[in-house]
């Protein structure tokens, strides 16, 4: 059979190519045999040795016809055309563009906050958080550092089975983990106030405050059972969320008092308006009179 593809491939080959026809790959199913034979390879590793042995006999006559598709010369066939005119028309009914004032432009902010500015809210936020998580921790379980522990936890598999005592306990692996883990999110977080206060300019606190970690915080409630179980069973989501919002207005707070910086849609601004000369705001009818 490999003989008769060889031979119809070479005669292919030695023909002049004819101008109602145009050649092209012959079509082969063994990309796809390929595909479901690996696939068998690996559902046999979870479940019987017997699929991963169908799927490497299917893998290796993949991998041998599709060799004798392109050596030692690629299969091709003649598919023939048809020439014509072909003439393109529309059911579709033209629309008059809209007027736009010469003034529009695209909303975006043209100034915002600096990477700085979001590390320093993310620093004074992640300081603020220690505080109701301290508390909890303390009146709940007598020790200020149960919540360190638990937050250091997530990275410690072996605390897993760990009791309550333990985790009221002072572990110094546990403050550093805990630690560094705080230190990292709130700088990210804090970064995240950075760049999105601006596109809240009205009411940016009480974006910061309260819809932000509310908003976080039911995403990350349906995903906290997969990211850290042990974490997930014995958090208490009120003192999470009470702990959140005092991140989010003091981060918030702080990157909203610091200097703002100029962003390209300014610089693409006429320059009377960058000058303060004229304002790119459209008069209203009150202002024109």
């Amino acid at each position: 059979m490999q003989e008769e593809q060889f031979t119809q491939s070479a005669q292919g080959h030695q023909h002049e190519h004819r101008s109602d026809t145009v050649i092209l790959p012959a079509p082969t199913p063994w990309p796809m045999v390929l595909a479901l034979g690996l696939s068998l390879v690996i559902t046999g590793m979870v479940t019987h040795w017997v699929m991963s042995l169908l799927g490497l006999l299917l893998t290796l006559r993949s991998i041998f016809g599709w060799f004798f598709d392109i050596f030692p010369h690629e299969l091709h066939v003649a598919v023939p055309v048809q020439t014509g005119v072909m003439k393109i028309s529309s059911t579709r009914t033209t629309r008059e563009q809209l007027p736009v004032s010469a003034r529009h432009r695209t909303l975006l902010p043209v100034e915002t906050f600096s990477i700085t500015s979001g590390i320093k809210g993310g620093i004074g936020g992640g300081i603020a958080m220690i505080v109701p998580a301290a508390l909890f921790g303390l009146l709940k379980y007598h020790s200020i550092w149960y919540a360190v522990n638990l937050l250091a936890a997530g990275g410690f598999v072996s605390w897993g089975g760990e009791s309550t005592a333990f985790l009221a306990q002072f572990h110094l692996e546990g403050l550093l983990a805990a630690t560094g883990i705080h230190i990292f999110t709130s700088l990210l977080i804090g970064l995240l106030y950075g760049a999105m206060l601006p596109m809240f300019p009205r009411k940016p606190i009480l974006t910061a405050g309260f819809v932000a970690p509310l908003l976080w915080t039911g995403l990350l409630y349906s995903a906290l059972g997969i990211i850290s179980p042990v974490l997930n069973a014995r958090i208490n989501w009120l003192w999470f969320v009470i702990s959140q919002i005092a991140f989010g207005l003091v981060c918030g707070f702080i990157v909203n008092l610091q200097v703002k910086v100029r962003t390209p849609q300014f610089r693409s601004l006429p320059f009377a308006v960058r000058a303060g000369i004229h304002s790119d705001v459209p008069l209203t009818k009150d202002d024109e009179q």
